[in-house]
């Protein structure tokens, strides 16, 4: 084969790639949609229903459809115990379950390029780096609970993915990391600011009046590590949308109808 055959060849692959990854993307879905979403074994259940209270505050449909995504992402994702911490099925099962959570509307095949999911017994060490003002480079650690690493990897502390179980304080590090990995998988749109009406100028006002309201020391719904930036704020809005889902549907009605329609799920309910 010539250069030119062989160059004309690649080219035509990488533009025809998007196009079978999509038709791969709507098979799946239609196979899927044609066998009806399926349940997760009974101890399964039993075992989300003891622990995770959000699955028992789902509505009976959508507590169905999550199931039928866990068992996708039990599947797809990849967990790997950092620390020696061993990972057990269980812990697999609760981490899964609650990421699908926001994928509803999106669909798991967005975690196909997620690398793995990495577990801690607890908080853990990140490399930082920092610039002064005079372009000096320091290079440290922090210690986190949890990160996500553009869509190469999201790290938990295992400790923290149990206190996020048993609170109902509005923090949950599983719904924040995966909300930011979801809006690095599609390019920072989820959070990204905007002006003018739509859901991106919605989510600009409400991280505006959040830094407004932690700046003068008022007690907030949202945590109020969400006025760090947009990213950080969609990430905390996010577990206020499950975590205390009828508080937030009473003091920011509109930032809830927006994520009620980005994630395809009502957990407030009608009451």
């Amino acid at each position: 084969m010539s250069r030119d055959a062989l160059a004309l060849l690649i080219a035509a692959a990488l533009l025809l790639t998007p196009l079978w990854l999509a038709l791969g993307r709507w098979a799946r879905a239609l196979r899927r949609q044609r066998r009806g979403p399926r349940r997760l074994p009974p101890r399964d259940r039993a075992l989300l229903r003891a622990r995770c209270p959000l699955y028992a505050r789902l509505p009976p449909a959508a507590r169905v459809a999550a199931e039928d995504r866990t068992r996708e992402l039990l599947r797809e994702l990849r967990f790997i115990g950092c620390a020696g911490l061993e990972v057990t099925p269980a812990m697999r099962l609760l981490i899964a379950f609650q990421a699908s959570l926001l994928l509803a509307r999106l669909g798991t095949d967005v975690c196909r390029g997620l690398g793995g999911v990495l577990l801690y017994p607890g908080d853990f060490l990140a490399p930082r780096s920092v610039v002064d003002d005079a372009g000096v480079i320091t290079e440290g650690h922090e210690r986190l609970s949890g990160e996500a690493v553009d869509t190469a990897r999201i790290v938990l502390s295992w400790a923290d993915v149990q206190a996020g179980l048993s609170a109902n304080d509005g923090g949950n590090v599983v719904l924040h990391e995966f909300a930011h990995f979801l809006d690095h998988a599609l390019d920072g749109r989820l959070s990204a600011p905007g002006r003018g009406p739509g859901p991106h100028a919605l989510l600009a006002r409400e991280y505006q009046s959040l830094c407004t309201a932690v700046d003068a020391g008022e007690d907030t719904l949202i945590d109020p590590y969400g006025a760090e930036d947009p990213a950080e704020f969609f990430a905390v809005a996010t577990e206020a949308f499950f975590e205390r889902s009828r508080a937030l549907r009473a003091r920011h009605a509109e930032l809830y109808r927006v994520l009620a329609d980005l994630y395809a799920l009502d957990p407030a309910g009608g009451s």
